[in-house]
Formats: C-alpha cells, structure tokens, sequence
C-alpha cells in the first residue's frame, strides 16, 4: 500500500520513519504547497494548491487515485480539518484518512473550544478568556494575576504568542498578535472567529510535558508516551526527555475515550506542585513525536499493520525512559525545481 503524508513542511525525519516502515511493500508519498527539503526523501511527491484552495481536495484526491494511495495522514493543523470535512469522499475512493472526526478536529484547532471542551469534563486547565475586558475584571477581583499568556486563538507553533506582564503589554501584545494573525497563513482558520481570533491565558509556573496518546484504527486507547520539553524553539520541542507515564496516563486515556481520533493525539501539559494542566491538543503527529521515535517506538510500523488488518504488535510500541534527545538542524544545498515543469519527482 502506497501512503500520502499531507503537508509535510521541512519534516525529512518523519518521511524517513515512514520509508524504513514501508520498506520495499509500498511507496510513501508526500505533498505541500510549496517545495521543501522533506520532498527529496519522498519516493514522489506533489506540489498542491493551498489548503483553503478550491482545487486542494481534487488536486489531492485525483493524485491519490492515479498513484494507488491508500491512506492519508497529514501532518498540519489547518491540513486536518479540510480533510475531514472530505472523508466520505476519499473513503468512496478506498482511501483512508487517519485522523480524529470533524468535531474533535474543531476542538483542538479553536483554542477557546479546547478550554470549554477540557473545563465541561474536568481536566485541569488554564484559566481562559476571549476579551480583554474579562481578563482585566478578573484580575481586579483577584481571579487572574500577571503574567498572561497572548495567543491566537487558531494558532499552530509559536506564531503570534506573546506575554503581558501589566495591563499596558496586554493592550499593545493583544494587537500585535491581531495583526499578525491576519497578515499570515493564521488569517484561513481565524476568518471563522473574525470578531474573536485571540485568547488570553492564566500563566502555567510548571514543567512542561509533551504526550503521545496512541489509538488504534478502531479508536480503541492503546498507550502514552510522555516527553519532559526541556528546551523549546518556535514552539517546537528541540530538545526533551521520556519520563514515566503513570502520572499521565489517567488523563490520556480519558481523552482518548472523548477525543475517538485515530493514531496520535498530540497533548500539552503543565506540572505543577498541584496537578497537570492541559494546555493544548493536535489531532496529528507533533514536533515533540520523534522523542518517542528514537526511544524505541515505532508508530509508522504499527499504523502500516493496522492499516493492512494487522494487529497491535506490544513490540514496536516499547518507550524506554530517561532518554535524552536533540534535534539537530543540518544545512544542505537544494536544487529547488520551477513550479512550471512536472510537479511530480522523477
């Protein structure tokens, strides 16, 4: 079976993992909007629209189709949610779409949805806040105390966050963040939200946690995997350690039964003294999933078993602890070819 990795950006890693799964039993495939370095690993690739483009389903359904693609799975937030609103077209296709459904799609995207959806079911989270006006209440009543946390409300990495130490920063920070929002790819999602694109967020003093949850293609939780971000760059975990999942594993497997995705579900938490917040949720492998890799998981070989009726082999699936990682960046010279000639890699 052939697999379709969608938006893949400059992750040359993750079409490795994949390319050592598949081994010589398929081709792994990639696409995004512009050409990247991640192409030169794939066996083809194509050069789409953008996601909000009229033409990306079809382009990308109609390139499934002539290169026998069995399964998608995307690697970008705003990727995820056009796809989903599109399953039933790909599956009367015979193409799987591994992800989470439309609703749970929507609930990690829209960061205001995220903090409603974890306080309606009792997971810890930030105290959280559309307006302004409602943060500054809250901290003239003692609710809410400085630092605040800045950040677009459909926001993906660190694009547009920022932190307010006194009411002034809040002001001057809040529009700053507006404005770059709509001045970048943030503008398609936050377009949703016109009147409300940004929330405003209670500070986390803690260590910050990265979580795997796994699910099967049944939805059906089958393990976490726990990274202590120990250093971070542009909203990317460049630098983490595995740590135990028993503290976590409650939580993890509360959101994997509300959530159904299937695959990954990306998690962001805070430890504090006290408890574990939940900051943030992705329906997709994140930046902090090759800790998980490189200590001894094998998702990629697992997913390509399930996807062909396999069961869950316990093997792939080992994380060893207390293993320390480091991404490291690596410059190359790219040849990169014009957007006019065959868009496919020969």
């Amino acid at each position: 079976m052939n697999i379709l990795l969608t938006s893949v950006g400059r992750r040359s890693y993750m079409v490795d993992y994949f390319k050592e799964a598949i081994d010589n039993f398929g081709e792994i495939h990639v696409s995004n909007s512009h050409y990247t370095i991640a192409m030169e690993s794939a066996d083809k690739y194509i050069i789409t629209p953008l996601v909000y483009d009229e033409k990306y389903i079809s382009s990308l359904l109609n390139y499934c189709i002539d290169n026998s693609i069995g399964a998608i799975l995307s690697l970008f937030d705003l990727d995820l949610l056009v796809l989903a609103e599109n399953m039933e077209l790909f599956k009367r296709n015979g193409i799987s779409l591994i992800l989470a459904p439309v609703t749970s799609i929507l609930i990690c995207n829209d960061k205001w949805e995220t903090y409603n959806f974890l306080t309606k079911n009792n997971i810890n989270t930030p105290k959280t806040f559309l307006s302004i006006n409602t943060a500054i209440e809250s901290i003239n009543k003692g609710i809410l105390a400085y630092p605040l946390v800045i950040k677009p409300r459909w926001g993906t990495g660190s694009l547009g966050i920022y932190f307010a130490d006194n009411e002034e920063e809040l002001k001057i920070l809040y529009k700053k963040s507006k404005k770059i929002i709509f001045n970048s790819y943030l503008k398609y999602e936050s377009s949703r939200t016109l009147m409300d694109p940004i929330i405003i967020q209670e500070y986390m003093d803690g260590q910050e946690y990265g979580l795997d949850v796994l699910n099967d293609l049944k939805n059906n939780y089958v393990q976490t995997y726990v990274k202590e971000k120990v250093e971070m760059r542009e909203g990317e975990t460049m630098i983490g350690k595995t740590v135990n999942n028993s503290p976590f594993e409650f939580i993890a497997m509360k959101l994997s039964m509300l959530m159904e995705h299937k695959g990954i579900l990306s998690v962001d938490c805070f430890r504090t003294d006290n408890d574990i917040y939940v900051t943030e949720m992705n329906c997709r492998l994140s930046g902090h999933y090759p800790l998980s890799h490189l200590a001894g998981v094998n998702f990629p070989k697992q997913l390509l078993q399930w996807i062909n009726g396999g069961e869950t082999d316990k093997s792939l699936l080992i994380c060893k602890e207390d293993i320390v990682i480091e991404k490291i960046l690596t410059p190359r010279i790219v040849r990169v070819p014009s957007r006019d000639k065959n868009l496919e890699k020969r």
